[in-house]
């Protein structure tokens, strides 16, 4: 029950800030994260649940590799590892399916460059369902 009643008060919380801050339509959610060997923006094209795009983009450190992974720890959710594809140096993309349903996600972004690997982790407010294409 208590934890029930958690987790609904850091939804409504997550929830008012959303709304409270809020973020025009159309823009990515943009979330920032430092670690000891990297720093990253994570920009989340369109915060709604079903297939998207994430995009990592270095603020410091020199990664090789960035894979993507999401649990809704609340809900007992997880998505398998994403790998991001690296279209300009120092900017990662991941394509494909990271947040099956509404809600609030932790997102870990596992970097492995020289400096070593590390896994930095930043909370994601998901929200709705990713828009179908009109017939």
């Amino acid at each position: 029950m208590r934890r029930a009643l958690v987790a609904a008060v850091c939804l409504v919380v997550a929830a008012a800030a959303f709304f409270v801050l809020g973020r025009g339509r159309g823009e990515p959610l943009r979330l920032t994260v430092a670690g000891t060997h990297y720093a990253v923006t994570v920009l989340i094209g369109e915060p709604a649940a079903g297939k998207g795009a994430v995009e990592v983009v270095l603020d410091s450190g020199d990664a090789d590799t960035v894979v993507l992974s999401a649990v809704m720890p609340e809900m007992g959710h997880a998505t398998p590892e994403v790998v991001a594809r690296e279209p300009e140096p120092g900017r990662f993309l991941a394509e494909g399916e990271l947040f099956s349903m509404a809600g609030v996600w932790e997102l870990a972004i596992r970097l492995t460059g020289p400096p070593g690997e590390e896994v930095l982790t930043v909370k994601a407010l998901i929200t709705g369902s990713a828009a179908e294409p009109e017939a």
